[in-house]
């Protein structure tokens, strides 16, 4: 039964569907033979109808998450999860997102089933840095980048001022933010307290790791390195 569990929890069906599919021939080994329930067979050599298994728990994947779609597992409309495999849905442990985009909010988005990984990403002590690239709805008045980075910079309905966060003027529109934390719509917040609007925000590395080469909707999973580098930088 540890083969029906292990298929089972990768969302590839439920513990009696996956035993059918043993039964019918459907789980083979790299050399072709048929397995069965009780087959000691190492995940990286299973092959569910003639294709690898997915990976065990500890699965890291990178989307670039395009417009109009919700961090969300059963909201209304578009959902991140819409652009996985089905089965990604059904994963045990759970396929989670670390952190969130807001719908209106574009780019690199992190998903994950292994939840200390995704505590030492989101801990305060891990320091990961955030880059943001912003579009305005109008110019910036110049004591932007002073404020962001003050540490004392308060946001409407709060009591605790930010952390200090990084402003590099692109143009008098555009911008880059690179943050420390994720206060709810956090950069939007920011720029309305100056007056300002957001009207396109796209976030492009989560520390060292990059959006890279993927195009709206696109996703890869990550490996060690990548998984290194978010702690870089």
């Amino acid at each position: 039964m540890r083969l029906v569990k292990l298929i089972a929890n990768l969302g590839y069906g439920s513990r009696k569907e996956i035993q059918t599919a043993i039964k019918n021939g459907w789980v083979t080994d790299r050399d072709g033979n048929t397995l069965k329930a009780t087959s000691q067979t190492p995940h990286e050599d299973i092959l569910f109808d003639d294709e690898p298994l997915d990976p065990a728990p500890g699965m890291v994947l990178a989307m670039n998450k395009p417009l109009g779609y919700t961090c969300s597992t059963n909201d209304q409309g578009k959902l991140v999860y819409d652009l996985l495999p089905d089965r990604y849905r059904m994963r045990k442990p759970v396929l989670s997102t670390i952190g969130r985009l807001d719908k209106e909010t574009s780019g690199l988005l992190l998903f994950t089933d292994d939840g200390t990984f995704l505590h030492k990403v989101i801990s305060p002590k891990a320091n990961v840095g955030k880059v943001y690239e912003v579009t305005l709805d109008r110019p910036m008045k110049g004591n932007e980048t002073a404020l962001f980075a003050s540490g004392e910079m308060m946001l409407e309905s709060e009591d605790k001022p930010l952390k200090p966060a990084m402003l590099e003027v692109l143009d008098d529109t555009h911008a880059r933010v690179i943050l420390h934390e994720g206060r709810y719509h956090q950069v939007r917040r920011m720029f309305a307290a100056t007056g300002n609007h957001v009207t396109n925000l796209s976030r492009t590395q989560i520390g060292g790791l990059s959006l890279g080469c993927l195009e709206d909707g696109q996703w890869r999973m990550l490996d060690e390195a990548d998984k290194a580098r978010i702690f870089e930088g």
